[in-house]
């Protein structure tokens, strides 16, 4: 296949003009592949700036790239015009710490978490690793952006820090090492069966926000976004200037921003904010709030003129 002047120009162009790219099937916020879900997986830990293309709404491109960098599949990610590699190449550098100078960020710190397992947690845990029979096998722990903790068998890497807790040996990768600090797993009887429990005390929770405080953070010119979590005709009926009505665009960006915007919910009374906040919780996002009492509240307290339905 040939690659025609006019694609070759509009990939250069989006290399050159980006010192990390990545050529995707769909965007960051909403992956359209596994593999590209992967890499975005990837680059987020990594705290760099990137942009993506979504070669599936663009065709020419779709196929322009394979002739480009002379690799068949996507995605392809480029870091300072130069390709780097698709989603095994990146996963491959993501385990051996040769993605941190390809992208030029510094590592984190190497940090020894504490690991806290319950008799029965420890004595299950051992019992896993030995059923595998393979010696290349080692218990990993992660924990995500998200602060999900998942627990595998997989060979040990180079950016895996080796954990002792109750006898069982852990390795714990590089990456989740500072989220994993203090973390307590216990054995627990649940609907599936036995299984274990993961209690993380760095795991961000949703705080409580009074419409006094909303009041105060508003007139200050505090920076947060203000998201209404209520029906379009109850956002119609009644509405703080400041607050956003959530809809399908809005949660798209939202879901751009840095995981450390401040995100604070409002709906009529605060249940239904209570929900949207938890999920924006298990999205990753650390500084969530959601409005105690909702616009109701707002209306008894702060603001009369704010209709009450």
């Amino acid at each position: 296949m040939s690659l025609d002047d006019a694609t070759r120009q509009q990939i250069s162009d989006l290399v050159g003009q980006n010192r990390v790219m990545l050529f995707m099937k769909g965007d960051r916020t909403a992956p359209q592949c596994g593999f590209s879900a992967r890499v975005i997986d990837i680059l987020e830990g990594y705290g760099t700036d990137y942009e993506t293309l979504d070669v599936l709404s663009n065709p020419a491109v779709r196929e322009g790239i394979k002739v480009y960098s002379s690799w068949p599949t996507i995605p392809q990610l480029y870091v300072s015009g130069e390709f780097v590699g698709g989603c095994d190449i990146i996963t491959e550098m993501h385990g051996t710490g040769e993605l941190f100078g390809a992208l030029g960020v510094e590592p984190p710190a190497e940090v020894v978490p504490e690991i806290h397992l319950t008799a029965e947690a420890a004595e299950a845990l051992q019992q896993a690793a030995s059923r595998t029979g393979d010696p290349d096998q080692h218990l990993h722990l992660a924990v995500g952006r998200n602060f999900q903790s998942t627990l595998s068998m997989a060979p040990q890497s180079p950016m895996d820090v080796v954990v002792e807790a109750s006898g069982v040996t852990i390795m714990v990768d590089r990456m989740s090492a500072a989220r994993a600090d203090g973390i307590r797993i216990s054995l627990v009887d649940t609907a599936q069966g036995r299984g274990f429990k993961v209690d993380n005390p760095n795991a961000p929770s949703m705080n409580e926000l009074s419409v006094q405080e909303l009041s105060r953070w508003i007139e200050s010119g505090e920076s947060f976004e203000l998201v209404d979590v209520r029906t379009p005709s109850e956002f119609e009926t009644a509405r703080l200037e400041r607050a956003q009505l959530l809809d399908e665009s809005l949660y798209q960006r939202l879901q751009s921003l840095p995981r450390d915007t401040r995100l604070v919910f409002i709906c009529h009374h605060g249940p239904r904010g209570v929900n949207a906040a938890e999920q924006f919780l298990g999205l990753g996002f650390t500084d969530v709030h959601n409005v105690t009492g909702g616009i109701d509240a707002w209306s008894v307290e702060i603001d009369p003129a704010v209709p009450q339905y």
